[in-house]
């Protein structure tokens, strides 16, 4: 008797093309692993025996298997309609078996994967008649009344860990390979696959050329249903004049898309990851921080010594606030995913400060194709003009009609702060980060994400300005904030927001702003408080002794607002998980409060539901080990559908809030969450609602 092996079912109704993927996966596993393949059509009693096919085959074939012992089992002679001869098939590492039946409800307790393989009807009848020819075709309809019956009652697509639209273009194999990974029950099976994966060279090739980055988005993505710019749209014109933090965090911007080889999305939601790779998707359950530790975090590419960037391509997306449940938080859900992101295989890198272009490609066959036409959308003319007309590649205005409704009037939210204040009193917090949430309604058609995003960064220009684009659902974000950054060798920091002003109508009435947040004793007790919880959070994944502050209550003036800002550096230990060092600082202080696990409590019972991706995080993991990671603020986002059906009308949210201490006044807590929200609701044309 054998080790138990690790069994994968390949079911889908006839025709899915189960029996091609079967025998293409098994040859691709058999690199690395002694593998077993079992057909059920071997077994079934006839064109009426597929309920007692699955019997025999759980009885005599599985369940022995299921154990390491060798299957004894009766084969059908199709030609005599009659049982054939009695066959042994002999474990190994790794069983394959596919066929109608093949993970049904009897038969998934004893099994490590189900694969579903999707087809259209059309299709599948058309290639099940060509490959067993006319004596299947007498039968098609008897058989595949019986596949509805089965599936009547046993809905095999949901138990599903794996589905596969399977196109028959030879994509499929590849596909299901790179998502059986993802399975925590096959990762360590696979690590050989895995460990040729993390093999793979990055190609980078530099271009002295300084595109428009809005224009070259269009040209590259603008037709792609998933894509990101990270877009450090208050960038210098020229060449920086001296090196400053903000200098630092505008130097990057980020353009990608999932297509390519390697291309793959991401959702996740309740505890549950949902990856697309190709024709393939695959559902991991479990935590999404424990998910991400398993992908990212380990150098799997070597960057060039002359590459100045420290984002070498992997996921760029958002972490929704209801990620808290995974770090100490209570359990919400949420309307928008948990997290979405892409994995890009191939991105374009722009430098501001040198201005320079960096396309960078995971080798792949068609990486010459995608780098020749990134080389010329680059260095196309009219990307490189001072001045661009921005309607010249989208001619829809965004809607100026919306008509934006608050979660909380302005009598409510003043009694939340007096709550905030009251837990404050009874010793509960220090600090409570209230917010509250606007919404609007458009007919899915008049929401126009691209021009509203291109108005936002005209209007309020930021360092961690962000456009995601996923279906259903797009983020057009103008953050000025940094949630945290882990650069390749293990650099911290976070440099948090708390303190916030207007910018004036005149010189005079700017400055005199500004010097009243230079001089106030409450922001700066605001600031101090989430410097020493943020010193708390490095502190768990940093070597001891290198948790300093390097500038403390520091006033940046943006295009809507002046903010004080601090920043706290840290090293990372050595060998330290970098997605569990991402996930002790998360969600940001600056948006909870301290201490924050009891105020994230606190919180949950004033707010009156979740914040969605408002106070998460957008940005990158990239495939060296680094991130870099922008508070989600100052952020709208556009919901358009469920990822499978588009809505007729988009939805779109915006969160604002501030910090709550004793000493809040509450009438200028309230002008503050309108101050915040101005720089977007006016690029929308949009009034913060009345009451």
């Amino acid at each position: 008797m054998t080790p138990a092996p690790v069994i994968i079912a390949i079911d889908g109704r006839s025709g899915a093309g189960k029996t091609t993927l079967a025998i293409e996966l098994a040859a691709q596993l058999r690199n690395h692993h002694k593998v077993a393949l079992f057909h059920l059509e071997d077994i079934y009693p006839g064109w009426n025996g597929l309920a007692t096919g699955i019997e025999r085959y759980v009885s005599t074939v599985l369940t022995p298997l299921s154990r390491g012992e060798a299957a004894t089992w009766t084969s059908w002679d199709w030609a005599n309609h009659y049982d054939g001869d009695t066959r042994v098939t002999l474990p190994a590492e790794i069983v394959i078996i596919e066929g109608v039946g093949a993970a049904a409800a009897e038969a998934r307790p004893l099994l490590s994967a189900v694969i579903w393989a999707d087809s259209p009807e059309d299709v599948r009848r058309t290639r099940a008649l060509e490959r067993d020819g006319g004596t299947y075709e007498p039968f098609w309809e008897q058989w595949a009344a019986q596949e509805a019956d089965w599936l009547a009652t046993d809905d095999v697509p949901a138990h599903a860990n794996i589905r596969v639209l399977n196109q028959a273009d030879g994509s499929a194999p590849e596909d299901v390979l790179q998502a059986l990974a993802y399975l925590p029950v096959l990762g360590p099976v696979v690590v050989p696959e895995r460990a040729g994966r993390r093999g793979l060279r990055l190609r980078a090739e530099r271009l002295a050329a300084r595109p428009d980055t809005a224009a070259l988005f269009a040209s590259l993505y603008g037709t792609s249903a998933r894509a990101a710019w990270l877009d450090s749209s208050n960038a210098p014109a020229g060449p920086a004049p001296e090196q400053s933090p903000a200098t630092e965090r505008s130097r990057f911007s980020i353009l990608a898309d999932d297509s390519g080889t390697y291309g793959q999305s991401v959702t996740h939601r309740s505890g549950e990851t949902v990856v697309t790779a190709g024709s393939a998707t695959v559902r991991v359950p479990g935590p999404f921080f424990r998910w991400l530790d398993t992908v990212w975090g380990r150098r799997a590419v070597r960057t060039p010594d002359d590459y100045p960037g420290d984002f070498a391509l992997g996921w760029l997306g958002c972490l929704g606030y209801e990620l808290k449940r995974e770090t100490g938080g209570s359990d919400m859900v949420s309307p928008t995913p948990d997290a979405a992101l892409i994995f890009a295989g191939r991105a374009v890198v722009v430098d501001h400060v040198e201005g320079t272009a960096w396309l960078l490609a995971l080798e792949a066959p068609d990486a010459d194709t995608w780098l020749a036409a990134a080389r010329s959308a680059v260095n196309a003319p009219a990307l490189n003009a001072t001045a661009l007309n921005e309607t010249a590649f989208n001619e829809t205005a965004p809607d100026a009609t919306a008509a934006f409704t608050s979660r909380d009037t302005e009598a409510s939210y003043k009694q939340k702060i007096a709550a905030a204040q009251e837990e404050i009193h009874e010793g509960n917090s220090y600090e409570v980060c209230l917010t509250t949430t606007l919404t609007a309604r458009l007919p899915a058609a008049a929401a126009a994400p691209w021009p509203t995003y291109l108005a936002l960064r005209r209007r309020n220009p930021a360092p961690f300005a962000s456009y995601l684009r996923f279906t259903g659902l797009t983020v057009a974000s103008t953050s000025p904030e940094r949630f945290l950054r882990i650069t390749s060798d293990g650099g911290m920091r976070a440099e948090p927001i708390k303190g916030t002003r207007r910018r004036g109508a005149d010189p005079e009435q700017d400055r005199q702003l500004r010097e009243d947040l230079v001089s106030s004793l409450k922001d700066r007790a605001e600031n101090i408080m989430i410097v020493d919880l943020l010193r708390n959070d490095l502190s768990h994944f940093a070597e001891p002794g290198s948790v300093t502050v390097s500038r403390l209550c520091e006033i940046e003036s943006y295009a809507t607002v002046h903010q004080m800002v601090s920043t706290i550096d840290a090293r990372l230990t050595p060998g330290a998980p970098r997605a569990e060092a991402v996930a002790a600082c998360f969600p940001a202080g600056s948006m909870t409060g301290a201490p924050k696990i009891s105020t994230m409590a606190i919180l949950d019972r004033l707010e009156d539901g979740p914040r969605g991706l408002y106070s998460g995080a957008i940005g990158y993991f990239s495939l060296n080990g680094a991130t870099d990671l922008a508070v989600a603020i100052r952020t709208l986002v556009i919901a358009t559908g469920d990822g499978n059906q588009e809505a007729p009308t988009a939805e779109l949210t915006l969160g604002v809030g501030g910090a709550i201490t004793a000493d809040s006044v509450p009438n200028e807590e309230y002008d503050e969450i309108r101050v915040k929200a101005h720089g977007v609701l006016s690029a929308l044309g949009a009034e913060f609602p009345a009451g």
